[in-house]
């Protein structure tokens, strides 16, 4: 896990998410470039639902998929982990998956990274002891990150319904 010598890494803050949130989740991430390996952009009602649900992770948990703001404090976007859903029948069942969702404007800048950093220190001090990561297998920006963390490339598998591949990362966590 290293820093570019050229560059530090940018500051970034993790919050559970608020009801107001949601809205702005749903703001930044009606763009389809954003949500290109996600299904695409979702309506606020949908993030508001998720917003909930990562609020009971917290509380549950010790962890969610935190709002992450910048040095500024404004909302970039996501990052955390929570268990990979049954729900989904497909994936790493019961695993804490690790992710991170950006706004088209905070990309480039080592925000993913920088929230993932402080994610793995977070999901660590909550005792959990590896992550997995699922990425599209041409998601290249995810995978870059998911690599520069140190995370190796477990398994490759089709995501039922269409013909992406996805890649499911796996770390596991020292103790502090």
């Amino acid at each position: 896990m290293t820093t570019s010598p050229t560059r530090p890494l940018p500051a970034v803050q993790l919050r559970v998410p608020t009801d107001e949130d949601a809205h702005a989740w749903h703001r930044i991430f009606r763009d389809p470039d954003v949500m290109e390996f996600l299904g695409g952009p979702a309506e606020l009602s949908f993030y508001e639902e998720f917003t909930a649900r990562q609020r009971l992770h917290d509380a549950r948990l010790g962890f969610c998929l935190w709002t992450l703001l910048d040095g500024d404090g404004e909302v970039i976007g996501f990052t955390g982990a929570q268990p990979w859903p049954e729900s989904k029948g497909w994936g790493p069942v019961g695993e804490i998956e690790i992710g991170w969702r950006l706004g088209r404007s905070a990309w480039g800048r080592g925000y993913a990274y920088a929230a993932a950093l402080a994610t793995l220190e977070r999901v660590r001090g909550a005792g959990v002891p590896e992550v997995v990561a699922m990425i599209d297998d041409v998601n290249v920006r995810s995978i870059a990150v998911a690599e520069r963390l140190g995370m190796t490339l477990a398994d490759r598998s089709p995501v039922p319904g269409g013909a992406r591949v996805a890649r499911r990362y796996a770390l596991t966590l020292q103790p502090t």
